[in-house]
């Protein structure tokens, strides 16, 4: 039997702010907090995320860990490590799939149906956008999960307009 793919859409904004089961994070490893939307989420979630990801111990690149959402919507975020973008030749690509993977595992472990995901390792991490993206569609597409409805949040305009295209 196959499950159905979950609905994709795309969100422009700020990802703590959605009400959705579970928001990923695109963590570092030490999983206590950083710029960007890592930041950005430990700073809305309050200093019971960071409390309780020090118990986890970090997390290496391409998996995934789970806290609860404390002070967010989110019931659950999940923490994914993507990968530093080297050129594309140090197993960067199959290293983010795993974070998508990886993250719906995570999401299915918790009982989450809706997720949302940032553009992972494409901020300071310097993923191209556009391969990047490409590669979160075609992992969720191909992942067989329970999850119904994936978000990609978008920061900005040309982040919406990649995935946009490549939902067309």
């Amino acid at each position: 039997m196959t499950m159905p793919s979950p609905e994709l859409t795309i969100h422009r904004g700020d990802i703590t702010r959605l009400d959705v089961d579970a928001i990923v994070n695109a963590a570092n490893s030490s999983l206590l907090g950083g710029g960007g939307v890592d930041g950005a989420i430990h700073g809305a979630a309050g200093p019971e995320l960071v409390a309780h990801c020090r118990v986890l111990g970090g997390c290496p690149t391409g998996e995934a860990r789970t806290t609860p959402g404390f002070d967010l919507t989110a019931r659950w975020v999940i923490h994914t490590v993507g990968p530093v973008w080297r050129g594309g030749t140090d197993g960067e690509p199959e290293l983010l799939a795993s974070c998508y993977r990886s993250s719906l595992a995570e999401a299915h472990s918790v009982g989450a149906r809706t997720i949302a995901f940032p553009a992972i390792s494409t901020g300071v991490y310097g993923y191209p956008l556009d391969a990047a993206a490409e590669i979160a569609l075609d992992t969720i597409r191909s992942t067989p999960t329970d999850v119904e409805e994936v978000t990609f949040v978008c920061f900005n305009e040309e982040a919406a307009d990649i995935y946009e295209a490549l939902l067309a």
